[in-house]
């Protein structure tokens, strides 16, 4: 099972989540009505919060603790779900190289080294691959 999948199960009572990060009951709640976590519910609608849910609110304590409001938490949360998204995109986008595609790239290197005041050294590391 994915790591992943993993932190985001929904697994502690609203009272675990308590001991865990020294909030009250209201606090979580609060922080709920401002959509900074989301736990999901029961079909007798209690919360369950993931070790993902656990560390959102750990976050949170930190950021207050910095007199950071609530609105500020907000942005910063919105600003990290942004980078988060961009960096998934990205690596979504990258795929292996297949060997030809590394070759030609390791040749077109080997091509420019020493050139434009690039570093040749690496003529001697890639010459014994292409003769």
């Amino acid at each position: 099972m994915n790591d992943e999948i993993r932190r985001s199960m929904p697994l502690f009572p609203i009272g675990i989540v308590m001991k865990l990060t020294e909030l009250t009951a209201r606090q979580i709640r609060y922080y709920e009505q401002h959509e900074l976590i989301k736990p999901a519910r029961t079909d007798g609608n209690q919360r369950l919060f993931s070790f993902n849910d656990v560390d959102r609110l750990l976050e949170i304590k930190a950021l207050l603790d910095q007199k950071v409001n609530i609105s500020g938490i907000k942005q910063i949360i919105q600003m990290k779900q942004q980078v988060q998204m961009r960096t998934d995109q990205e690596e979504a986008s990258k795929k292996p190289l297949s060997d030809r595609e590394l070759r030609n790239h390791l040749k077109k290197d080997l091509m420019m080294a020493g050139r434009n005041g690039r570093a040749s050294i690496i003529q001697g590391q890639l010459s014994r691959f292409f003769h």
